[in-house]
């Protein structure tokens, strides 16, 4: 425990950011570093719980009092190792995770929890500075090859685990750049591609060979794959979003949200965008859908110089505290504004979206919209909702970007041809116990075999699931586990 009384002394407190009008001119991140000063202050609020639920709250298990108490006595090395012996992308969940860890946070009962998130960013990117990030490559290899398809967090995370196995690792993916949804899904603003690509580079060092315009199924022939690797990996993310099927869905001016962010992305890093430009510029902007995805869009609609930017939610206004259905440690749904609210947007709930509406030429102008009525189930949570009568109105519209979520993988080319089954929502099925599908060398991990999740949950079923490939493979396995992390082994 760093400082015992450290909890009493010091209070949560966040890094500073630009101003709203200095970081809506780019696409660069705008979260300061935590002067050294604040960062130890911030590690002494750690209470190193007799039973620290923080740990249970982290899919990957992160040990999270330990790295902590190394970061108060800034011994930066120890909590560089600490770290990565449970998570492999610090860089990433240091920035966009929505830190489940901090919700199970003991001292979030009466207090404001520890800033794990922000103090498990500073560990990497010090450890990256002082050069302690080098590559780990492999004392021996084993002979045995592994093709993993899909570079996103579970694909980069699955490939890793896999090389310091010391097999030889193939990872496929159909976009130009590796990194799947970090690459492609998430603004800038949020990750900068750089920090993807200097990820990427450090594992080209250790040995893992990335192909990129690589749609299996499409253009590489699956049943190559399957004879020329000794497992598979299916790592390809949940990718069919969830439509409004609406009338005027037809109409030029509605755009799936990850088709807009997609395309913005690929400007930003001067990629070629095959498809017509989907731009927000001077046009009334409405982003159906109220998760992260559709706060993405917020953000990037204000840097585009949208007219204006409104946000719906099916659901009503969450609670800005804990209700009784959200006991802790559970992850609560609370009221969440996002840096990308902050630059603006006007946020609404309890909206359900009837009809879009268009002109003459076939474009979008308006929606048609309601206010729905809730009642509340027994435990309090939302329960059913009506439409609120006389509440029917049309609103300006421009540009509609549907962001309610994901259904399930892409089930034609590369799942049919492999003939793995799926499970009643759609997904690859396999347990999470073994990650291997019916198919007996093709496993499956993230996204694709649990449905749309976090990206820390991908990150921990490719290291749970490249132990299972290497059992598989060899007939047992030293890599870390969620459970058996080296250095819970060495201590």
């Amino acid at each position: 425990m760093g400082k015992p009384t450290g909890f009493k002394e010091f209070t949560r407190e966040l890094p500073s950011k630009l101003p709203v009008q200095e970081r809506k001119k780019n696409y660069k991140e705008f979260v300061n570093a935590l002067p050294e000063e604040k960062l130890n202050e911030q590690s002494a609020r750690c209470m190193n719980c007799g039973v620290p639920f923080c740990h249970s709250g982290c899919p990957l298990g992160n040990i999270i009092p330990e790295f902590n108490d190394a970061v108060y006595n800034k011994e930066w090395k120890e909590a560089y190792e600490i770290l990565i012996s449970t998570n492999n992308f610090p860089e990433f969940t240091g920035r966009i995770c929505p830190a489940p860890c901090e919700s199970a946070c003991v001292l979030g009962i009466n207090q404001p929890p520890v800033t794990i998130e922000e103090i498990e960013k500073h560990i990497i990117e010090i450890a990256f500075e002082k050069g302690f990030v080098v590559p780990r490559k492999p004392n021996m290899r084993t002979g045995f090859k592994v093709a993993v398809i899909g570079s996103g967090p579970a694909g980069l995370a699955t490939a890793a685990q896999l090389n310091y196995a010391g097999h030889e690792v193939t990872v496929y993916e159909r976009d130009p750049k590796p990194g799947g949804l970090l690459r492609f899904g998430i603004p800038d603003f949020k990750l900068e591609k750089t920090v993807v690509e200097r990820r990427v580079a450090l594992m080209e060092e250790e040995g893992v060979r990335f192909i990129c315009n690589a749609n299996v199924g499409v253009n590489i022939n699956t049943n190559e794959i399957m004879r020329d690797y000794n497992a598979v990996v299916l790592t390809g993310g949940s990718t069919i979003p969830r439509d409004l099927p609406i009338p005027g869905r037809e109409l030029n001016g509605v755009h799936y949200a990850m088709d807009f962010l997609k395309q913005q992305n690929k400007r930003v890093s001067d990629l070629t965008i095959a498809e017509k430009e989907l731009l927000a510029t001077n046009k009334n902007v409405v982003v159906i859908g109220g998760g992260d995805t559709g706060s993405d869009c917020v953000g990037t609609s204000n840097r585009h110089g949208a007219k204006s930017v409104t946000q719906f939610e099916l659901l009503p206004k969450p609670p800005e505290t804990r209700a009784s259905y959200m006991p802790w440690p559970t992850y609560p749904m609370l009221l969440k504004t996002t840096t990308s609210h902050e630059e603006g947007a006007n946020r609404m709930w309890s909206i359900a979206t009837k009809a879009f509406i268009g002109d003459d030429q076939g474009n979008l102008t308006a929606l048609q919209i309601v206010d729905l009525e809730w009642t509340s189930a027994a435990d309090g949570r939302p329960g059913k909702f009506t439409e609120k009568e006389g509440s029917v109105r049309e609103i300006p519209c421009e540009l509609a970007l549907l962001a309610m979520g994901f259904l399930h993988p892409q089930p034609t080319g590369l799942l049919e041809q492999l003939g793995v089954e799926l499970d009643e929502r759609g997904n690859v099925k396999a347990t999470e116990q073994a990650f291997q599908t019916n198919v007996a060398k093709v496993f499956t991990a993230g996204d694709m075999r649990r449905g749309q999740s976090l990206v820390v949950w991908a990150i921990s079923e490719g290291r749970e699931c490249a132990r299972k490939v290497d059992i598989f493979l060899t007939g047992s396995s030293l890599l870390e586990s969620k459970d058996t992390s080296l250095f819970a082994q060495t201590v």
